[in-house]
């Protein structure tokens, strides 16, 4: 019964994708599809999942490093791997860019990567297996399936300089958000689900010792924790974002309404007029956040794809393919 129920789900959720796309709601997503590999490799997925689903098994954390992994690729120069390029001399990747340097899960793309090119050598890109990793680390977390159109490129260029204004710090506000987020189309809910990503995963005191001084909108029990943290630890100490850290829930919006958000950018969330109602409503409304959240997924997959010659199906995904 369970998995007729899940796979009634997920024909939906392809449903509602595909009548979408039919009314051009999906900005880019026409150039994709969800059987791209149906003929030329018809168990990526699979595979893609088999490794996650591993990984998670012995480290559940990597839920939200695989999830940031796929945020922080497609919002520099697009959803196109660049952040997995290992740096040359020469040349600093974006993965030792200062804002990359907490990243982790390269291991775990590896391993699928090198999956699949022991079964469809040069033919799944390492931008579709980061979007799909990203997807399944969600669902291994008991958060909600999406459908994922496939086709990607990947790029043949990586450099820190990149990131430097497409990431969103730590200290940014509403407006700061809004105007970063819009640059890509997305909505102000778009935003306010995707933030909702923070539901999985860590920070560093590095990116949140500065919401220390923000006693006015910081819970004093946790304002004391994450001090006694970051003198003990220094800037590599780590907090979670919420208390469910491993779990894909409403957690992260609960916290933000008794000012437990972790970083600046949390809970300026709650604190805005502008998007408080949406926090409320995720907050009370699972369905309807994992709703957004899938819609904003599916917009952020989309971000500026390679093309033709543009890009390349790398051979291995640190290192760009030779001429």
């Amino acid at each position: 019964m369970a998995k007729t129920t899940m796979s009634a789900a997920k024909n939906l959720v392809r449903l509602l994708v595909l009548v979408q796309v039919s009314l051009g709601l999906l900005g880019g997503v026409a150039a994709l599809s969800f059987d791209y590999y149906g003929m030329t490799c018809p168990f990526a997925e699979m595979m893609v999942r088999s490794v996650v689903y591993d990984a998670l098994m012995k480290d559940p954390t990597l839920a939200g490093s695989l999830l940031r992994l796929h945020f922080h690729d497609c919002f520099v120069q697009g959803c196109d791997a660049s952040v997995l390029i290992d740096s040359a001399d020469g040349n600093t990747a974006e993965k030792d860019a200062q804002a990359n340097l907490t990243l982790r899960g390269f291991e775990v793309i590896d391993r699928i990567k090198e999956l699949l090119e022991s079964q469809c050598p040069g033919v799944v890109s390492c931008a579709d297996v980061l979007a799909l990793a990203a997807r399944d680390a969600v669902l291994l977390a008991r958060g909600p399936y999406y459908g994922v159109p496939l086709g990607r490129r990947d790029g043949t260029r990586s450099v820190d300089s990149d990131t430097f204004t497409a990431l969103p710090p730590a200290f940014f506000n509403v407006t700061m958000l809004m105007k970063l987020f819009g640059s890509h189309g997305f909505t102000v809910q778009d935003m306010v689900a995707l933030s909702g990503g923070h539901t999985l995963g860590v920070a560093h005191c590095a990116n949140f010792k500065g919401r220390l001084a923000e006693t006015d909108t910081l819970d004093a029990a946790l304002g004391s924790s994450l001090g006694a943290t970051c003198t003990a630890n220094g800037d590599a100490g780590v907090a979670t974002f919420d208390r469910t850290s491993t779990s894909f829930d409403t957690v992260y919006f609960r916290e933000l309404q008794m000012r437990r958000g972790l970083l600046s950018s949390d809970q300026t969330l709650f604190e805005s007029p502008e998007t408080r109602g949406i926090v409320n409503m995720f907050a009370m409304n699972q369905a309807y956040f994992f709703y957004a959240f899938q819609q904003g997924m599916l917009k952020m997959g989309q971000l500026d794809l390679k093309e033709g010659d543009d890009g390349e199906i790398r051979h291995t995904c640190r290192v760009i393919n030779s001429s």
